[in-house]
């Protein structure tokens, strides 16, 4: 069943939720705040207000939509509790040394009055539509992997003055932005991921390394690159990367098995270079999906200012493939959590909504690294997100169902709210 109600939620629900009681002004809040996750989590597959709304019994489109929109709370505050929560027992606690992973993610979204909206390159269709895109970033630490931290990304077209507008800030900026935030909360990243759209930007590299920061980026098949012969330092003249690929034979690829959603075998090679924009050589590894150029249907290019004893091509690839972890927390954020579904159209209440979606995320990770739901809702280990978001809906139903029985009536009246008649 689709419906619920607050007290009929598993007892971890509640536990969970207490924790951020002290951010709360009001009762109001509070119920806001429980009510709007519960809906996150929940079975429907739409996660607009209007739909969580009718599914737990309750609430109210009015009071639910005045938390988000209106009332006055600190999305920040909000994210900051999430992440200490994760830091406070070891099975849960963020290592040192992890992937952080920068990514924008957008999706559509019709008419313009809507903060941020604008005709943009939306990666979930593969094309240019109306819609929002957000810069993210994430953390894998070989274990965890949970969102950060998260800005709306306005694009011109949304702003009175465009790209003259103070509120305009470029995507690159906004990471920034973020990656500060990490470093300020005293988290260390052992390497910086990145795709084209941020490892093509040679300013973007630069800072990275001002701030003391190791990266892998993509880089487009024409960015203009030296080889440097590493026997005698010369530099030979400069060529696109796409020329370069192929002056290299063969022998020059290393095969190698990514371990990913499904196994990968993937052929790299190697080599340093100087690329415009950055002074000094960087090693820049060429990646095929074939063991030819002629056969190769993708080659990536990756770009990476970590120590030469460290950047051989199996490490460049195997490091890389952990971007992999925020392409799967998108698609489940979006796909179970409502990530791109919403009715407001301030930036304020975007980015509350956005940050409580992480925490919703966030607390179906920390219950599978607890193991609190394997033991109750459970036959089997809890490895995955989707495993562990079925536990807790099996305890969501169960313990509704238990409710049910005893509460027919205030039930009965929820669905003739509704327009419907229980029987």
């Amino acid at each position: 069943m689709k419906e619920t109600t607050l007290s009929a939620m598993p007892p971890c629900f509640e536990k969970w939720c207490v924790k951020f009681d002290d951010l709360w002004k009001n009762q109001g809040q509070k119920k806001g705040f429980r009510y709007y996750s519960a809906g996150l989590l929940g079975e429907s597959k739409r996660k607009n207000i209007t739909q969580m709304t009718d599914n737990i019994i309750g609430s109210s489109y009015h009071n639910v939509h005045h938390f988000i929109s209106k009332s006055k709370w600190s999305a920040s505050a909000v994210n900051e509790r999430r992440l200490k929560l994760m830091n406070k027992c070891n099975q849960t606690r963020i290592r040192n040394g992890f992937a952080l992973i920068i990514d924008d993610s957008g999706h559509r979204k019709s008419g313009n009055f809507t903060e941020g909206v604008g005709r943009q390159y939306i990666g979930e269709i593969g094309k240019t539509d109306n819609g929002i895109v957000i810069v993210t970033t994430h953390l894998y630490d070989g274990v965890r992997s949970i969102p950060l931290d998260v800005e709306l990304y306005q694009h011109a077209d949304s702003l009175p003055k465009g790209k003259e507008d103070e509120n305009f800030v470029k995507k690159p900026d906004i990471a920034l932005k973020l990656i500060n935030k990490t470093i300020e909360r005293k988290y260390h990243p052992g390497i910086v991921l990145i795709d084209g759209g941020y490892g093509n930007n040679s300013t973007f590299l630069k800072k990275l390394e001002n701030l003391k920061l190791n990266y892998i980026g993509g880089l487009a098949k024409n960015r203009l690159a030296s080889i440097i012969n590493l026997k005698t330092g010369e530099k030979q003249s400069e060529k696109r990367l796409d020329e370069i690929i192929l002056s290299l034979s063969s022998e020059k690829f290393e095969a190698v098995t990514l371990e990913i959603d499904k196994p990968k075998t993937v052929w790299v090679a190697t080599i340093k270079a100087e690329t415009k924009g950055l002074k000094g050589k960087r090693t820049i590894a060429i990646v095929m999906n074939a063991n030819s150029v002629s056969e190769a249907t993708e080659i990536d290019y990756l770009i990476t200012n970590e120590s030469e004893n460290q950047a051989t091509g199996r490490w460049i690839v195997k490091t890389f493939s952990n971007r992999n972890y925020i392409e799967k927390f998108y698609r489940e954020a979006k796909g179970w959590l409502g990530l791109k579904e919403y009715q407001m159209r301030k930036k304020k209440a975007l980015i509350r909504h956005f940050i409580l979606v992480f925490t919703a995320y966030t607390f179906i990770i920390y219950q599978q690294l607890m193991g609190g739901l394997r033991k109750r809702y459970a036959n089997k280990s809890l490895t995955t997100f989707a495993e562990t978001l079925e536990a807790f809906l099996t305890g969501v139903s169960y313990n509704f169902l238990s409710w049910l029985q005893n509460n027919m009536e205030l039930f009965a009246e929820h669905k003739a709210c509704r327009g419907f008649v229980w029987g």
